[in-house]
């Protein structure tokens, strides 16, 4: 008598799922018999005979990663679906992919398989459109859990320059960096430009980063220096990329930066400050004599509290510094002045400067400082010039270099002195000191008019070579 297999018996025999076997019944692919009181069995003899006539879909065991035809719906729990209302949920060999539902009834694709410690891992895949580009991501995923695993060589995983954006971001720039919002703004701007746009970031090469510089500088306007700094972000997220698995360390283009001339020579000369000090408001003039009294930033200034302020000891203390590291500054007399005379009037706020209409902290003087500017006819000061007058003052003064770097926070000289600009005056007077002090410039001027210049070139004394030709 021939052997009957059930339904499992089959599966285990044709190394596929369950699944696959009632598909195949179905479909009327594969032969069985269905007794009363026992259910679907298959002959020996009779799948003998269908193998050797060949499957028609290919091997059983490839039919492992197709979904069902029919999405199962789950609402148990004590399984691996997610908890969820509804659940629609496609099992693979790997791992799994199933549908759920968020808030504003939307439905995403999502993943779900173990890592190489067996922890369960869930993932939203934001992008699939179908249930193909969702298998394909867990497929991905799981190959690289299988290298890690077995101390196999990682398979690199293609990804647009877009989408790793949006990783280098979340992951890396939100974590590390107070100034991921700018990288973020810079990261957009690249995702969108001509260079860059659609491209995988594997298809990133010199050739497409000298079209972007191109393009922001000759096509935008803007200046080397705002190039320089898309071009580190995308030189440090290139970089992760290598790191994280996601390119080759020989695909990673050079990134040449243009050379940069940020030193600016706008100091407020005593005349300008009182001119613009009379055109600012009363809050903004706070603020501009707390900066060019202090050497302080403008978001340090901005974003000071009571609590940073000691009346007593007439210090500030400044906090979430670029550097990181705290200071603590000496008040002179007009700042003492203007902080005092803020406190009579909002001291009940946490915040130092507070805009008088809404109550709340500064948030820029962007506008409030360019009207004031054009008001007093000066033109080309920026508030962070503020910055580079009260270095130069106090280095006019005879403040020596490492007070000041201490007093403007920076880590070294180098940092310092590209903020310090002598002002005209002493650059004459320091160019004057190597001049004889018996010869005045008017006898020069007086031999130019008289004619007393020689005409005839000078005798240049004969001088012996060092070396002789014979």
């Amino acid at each position: 008598m021939d052997r009957l297999l059930t339904v499992r018996e089959l599966a285990l025999s044709l190394g596929c799922h369950r699944i696959t076997v009632y598909r195949l019944l179905k479909k009327g692919e594969i032969p069985f018999i269905q007794k009363k009181g026992v259910g679907i069995r298959f002959r020996k003899a009779d799948v003998d005979t269908w193998l050797d006539k060949g499957v028609p879909h290919g091997p059983p065991a490839a039919l492992l990663t197709l979904p069902p035809e029919r999405a199962r719906t789950r609402t148990e729990g004590g399984s691996e679906v997610a908890k969820a209302k509804s659940k629609t949920r496609w099992n693979f060999g790997c791992g799994a992919v199933y549908l759920r539902k968020f808030k504003g009834n939307l439905t995403r694709f999502c993943i779900d398989y173990r890592d190489a410690c067996g922890e369960r891992i869930q993932r939203v895949v934001r992008e699939a459109q179908t249930l193909e580009d969702a298998r394909d991501v867990l497929i991905k995923k799981v190959e690289r859990v299988f290298a890690s695993k077995y101390g196999l060589k990682k398979p690199i995983e293609r990804i647009s320059f877009k989408e790793f954006g949006d990783i280098y971001l979340n992951e890396y720039a939100k974590i590390n960096k107070r100034s991921w919002k700018t990288d973020k703004g810079y990261l957009r701007i690249m995702a969108e430009s001509e260079s860059f746009r659609g491209l995988f970031l594997d298809e990133i090469t010199s050739r497409e980063i000298e079209k972007f510089k191109a393009e922001r500088k000759e096509g935008d306007g803007v200046s080397d220096a705002t190039v320089n700094r898309c071009l580190a972000i995308l030189r440090r997220l290139l970089n992760l990329a290598v790191e994280w698995g996601y390119l080759e360390k020989g695909q990673v283009p050079k990134i040449k930066l243009f050379r940069e001339n940020n030193l600016k020579e706008r100091i407020l000369t005593a005349e300008e400050e009182g001119r613009l000090l009379r055109s600012c408001s009363e809050h903004l003039r706070a603020i501009l004599v707390t900066a060019l009294n202090s050497g302080m930033r403008l978001g340090e200034i901005l974003n000071l509290t009571w609590s940073q302020i000691d009346f007593d000891a007439r210090t500030i203390l400044v906090t979430k510094t670029k550097s990181g590291k705290n200071r603590t500054l000496c008040i002179n007399a007009p700042v003492f002045r203007e902080l005092q005379r803020i406190h009579a009037e909002n001291g009940l706020s946490p915040y130092v400067f507070v805009n008088p209409r809404t109550k709340k902290r500064f948030g820029s003087v962007k506008k409030a400082f360019k009207a004031a500017c054009r008001r007093a006819g000066i033109a080309g000061f920026r508030f962070h010039d503020a910055r580079h007058s009260f270095a130069s003052r106090l280095v006019a003064k005879g403040v020596d270099v490492a007070t000041v770097r201490d007093l403007l926070g920076h880590s070294s000289l180098r940092v310092t002195e590209r903020y310090i600009h002598s002002a005209q005056e002493q650059k004459r007077k320091a160019v004057e000191l190597l001049e004889d002090p018996q010869e005045k410039p008017e006898d020069f001027k007086d031999s130019l008019r008289a004619g007393d210049v020689e005409s005839t070139p000078r005798k240049v004394p004969h001088v012996s070579p060092l070396f002789s030709v014979n």
